[in-house]
Parts: structure tokens; C-alpha cells; sequence
């Protein structure tokens, strides 16, 4: 038997015993996150008395099944202009919750001088009433929205479907990354958030869990997971240190729209810090795209040690830095756009009711944004050499 007929026999008996212990790093990983989660929560939410002793409109999802009435009127206010209203009556049939089965009667404003409002309700669509009643049309309920969850639902259940499909086992373990990313958002942080406690550290504590658990469950407990991890780590804290020394120089408010007001009305004896906000919205923001970088060069160079033996950690680190090159103007790009496209509408409002670009571009709004651009740039300049060199070290004696 040769030298590659040993080599290869050596590999097919590696391959079960590395599928066990990654099963079991998947188990393991999955049982401390539901702990992270649940503890997490538990102490997110001590003293969180935002919402103590306030009334909430009753929600009601529904089916529209009877349109009863169609009221429409007319009432000018000058020789030009016209105030048409309508009233919509219909029943609903509730689809869950304790009235599940009952017939509700509700009513659907209409006028000519909203702004924005939801298109004249039909038989067959499915809303959310308010417990708004109107003595006037004698009705209980009031049309707050469109149910739109459901059509997200499939949508993500389609998304997943397709994951599993073309990534079958790493297609689910992407799935399973994705849920505890998200209950560590919502669950834990966001409470953390609102019951006032410091959002610098549990910006950062959410992050470093993300970064953990995802490459745990994606890629499992090896060197590769190890070094993506720690460029992936530089990358976040060099964003978050940037983050804080512009904010200074700077001099951010975090006052950066209308919704930063309410925030700040949500507790106005111990306010929300908003300039933490912003900096937990940035290193968040691009801990996706760092995370991306870090393990796309380190699964690039993993896979140049495995079919090559005489790499060295030089050789490692400059195809390293070559990968990144060629990654980094997509992924700069990426947040560039991403950034944009989210703040859009408010941008091109911005620029037409203002001839001066200088006053835009120094509005915090815009400042703020392209802030985020950046400094997420930034990060993931510094995550590339710090992955190469990880992996180099890392990777010097891979079998």
C-alpha cells in the first residue's frame, strides 16, 4: 500500500468520527444558546416598568366576510378643494384569539386629506381591528391594518425550504444560526435596551454570542471557526472603537429622526441613551458583513493548506490578504448600498426641500449613515489581514 492509498484510508476513517463530534459541538452549541437565551431574558427585563400601569387598544385578526354598508360624503372647504370621506361597515369574522369564530362589525375611515391610508377593505381579506368603537355606525372595531404576516411566513418558509435544498445539512444549520440570532436580538437585547441597561455592553455581549454560536453551528469547533473568529472579533471591536472616537469628534446627538424623539419620551425620567443606539446600530450593522469576510478567508485558506502541504504561513497570509482584496470592494460595497437603500426616502426628501448639498451631507441623519458605511468598511479592511494572519498561525500544521 502506497503513501496515497494510506493518506486516503486515513481520511475516510477520520470522516465519522469528525461528523460525531461535529454533531455533538451542533448539540451542545444549540443547548447553550437556549440557555443564553432564556438567562439572558431573565436579566434583560429585571426593572423593565416602561409599559407598568398603560392601557393597549385591544388587536383583533380577522376576516372580512360582509360589507354592510358604503358611506361617502362630500364637504367643500373652498371654491377649489373638497373634503370627500368614506365609511366603510363591514363584518369580520375573528380567525384567533378569544373571540376566534365571533362576527365583529367594524368600520374603515376614508378621506381625501390622508396622506397615507390603507386601499377600501373587500370580502376575503384578512385584517387587524382595533377596539376603537364608533358610536355613530355603532360598530366596536376599527380597520388598523392588513395582516401581512402571513404572507412574510411563507415567504421565509420558502427561503428556508430553498436553504435546505441547496445547502442540506449547512443549508440547516444556517437556519438554526439565523433563530438564535434573531432571539438574541429580540429576546434578550431589545429588552435590555428598554429596561435602561447599558446598551455599549450588551451591544457588545450580543455580538460576541452571534459571533460564537454561528460558527459554532456553521462551521463547528476546528481552526478554521478559530481564526474566522478572531479577525471576525478585531473587525467588530475596531468598528466599535472607531464608532466612539467619531462620535466625538462628530458631536452626535443620536437625535437622528423623529422616531430618536419617542424613544426618548418612552422613559423620560431615565431617557434612552441615543448615542448608544447609534453605536449599537453600527457594529451590529456590520457584524454581517465582518462575519462574511472572516470566515470567506478562512475557509479559502484552509481549503490551500488541505490540497497543498507546502504552504507556508507567509504563503498563507499573502493569499490571505490576495482573497481580501478582491472581497473587500464587493462587501464595501454591499454596505454602502445597504445603508442607502435603507434611508432613501428620507434622503431624497432631504435634498428636495434643500438647494444647499453642503447643509444635507451635514445633517445627522446623513452623517450618521454615512458614518455607518464607513466605519463597517473599516472594519472589514482590519478583518482581512487579522483573519490571514489567524489562519496562518492556525493552519501551519493541518492534516
Amino acid at each position: 500500500m502506497n503513501n496515497e492509498q494510506i493518506a486516503e484510508k486515513n481520511i475516510a476513517e477520520r470522516k465519522p468520527k469528525e461528523s460525531t463530534k461535529r454533531r455533538w459541538v451542533i448539540l451542545i452549541t444549540i443547548l447553550l444558546s437556549t440557555l443564553y437565551i432564556f438567562v439572558g431574558n431573565k436579566i434583560a427585563v429585571q426593572g423593565m416598568t416602561l409599559f407598568d400601569g398603560k392601557n393597549y387598544t385591544a388587536v383583533q385578526k380577522a376576516k372580512i366576510v360582509e360589507i354592510v354598508d358604503h358611506i361617502k360624503e362630500e364637504h367643500p372647504l373652498s371654491e377649489t378643494e373638497t373634503l370627500v370621506v368614506e365609511e366603510i361597515i363591514f363584518n369580520a369574522e375573528a380567525i384567533s384569539g378569544e373571540k376566534k369564530g365571533e362576527i365583529l362589525k367594524g368600520e374603515q375611515n376614508l378621506n381625501t386629506y390622508a396622506v397615507a391610508q390603507l386601499k377600501p377593505v373587500k370580502v376575503g381579506d384578512k385584517v387587524l381591528l382595533y377596539n376603537i368603537p364608533n358610536e355613530d355606525y355603532g360598530t366596536e372595531w376599527t380597520l388598523g391594518e392588513y395582516v401581512r404576516t402571513d404572507a412574510l411566513l411563507l415567504l421565509g418558509a420558502i427561503f428556508m425550504i430553498l436553504l435546505i435544498l441547496f445547502g442540506r445539512q449547512q443549508g440547516f444549520q444556517t437556519i438554526i444560526s439565523l433563530i438564535y440570532t434573531g432571539l438574541a436580538i429580540f429576546v434578550v437585547f431589545i429588552p435590555a435596551i428598554l429596561s435602561g441597561k447599558n446598551i455599549y455592553y450588551w451591544s457588545i455581549l450580543t455580538c460576541v454570542f452571534i459571533i460564537l454560536m454561528t460558527f459554532l453551528v456553521v462551521s463547528g469547533l476546528n481552526k478554521k471557526s478559530l481564526a474566522a473568529g478572531i479577525g471576525c472579533f478585531g473587525g467588530v471591536l475596531v468598528s466599535g472603537g472607531l464608532t466612539i472616537i467619531m462620535d466625538r469628534i462628530l458631536k452626535l446627538t443620536g437625535m437622528v429622526d423623529e422616531d430618536s424623539v419617542f424613544l426618548l419620551l418612552l422613559n423620560k425620567e431615565h431617557p434612552i441613551d441615543l448615542k448608544a443606539i447609534v453605536f449599537a446600530a453600527i457594529i451590529i450593522g456590520a457584524l454581517g458583513a465582518v462575519m462574511d469576510v472572516a470566515m470567506s478567508i478562512a475557509s479559502s485558506l484552509y481549503e490551500v493548506k488541505t490540497q497543498s502541504k507546502n504552504v507556508t504561513f507567509k504563503m498563507l497570509i499573502a493569499s490571505g490578504i490576495t482573497i481580501g482584496r478582491d472581497i473587500m470592494g464587493t462587501m464595501a460595497n454591499t454596505l454602502v448600498l445597504a445603508y442607502i437603500g435603507g434611508s432613501l426616502g428620507v434622503v431624497l426628501l432631504l435634498i428636495s426641500y434643500n438647494t444647499s448639498l453642503l447643509d444635507v451631507l451635514n445633517r445627522e441623519l446623513v452623517v450618521v449613515e454615512i458614518l455607518q458605511a464607513l466605519v463597517g468598511s473599516i472594519g472589514i479592511l482590519f478583518t482581512i489581514p487579522l483573519t490571514a494572519i489567524a489562519s496562518g498561525f492556525f493552519f501551519k500544521h493541518v492534516d
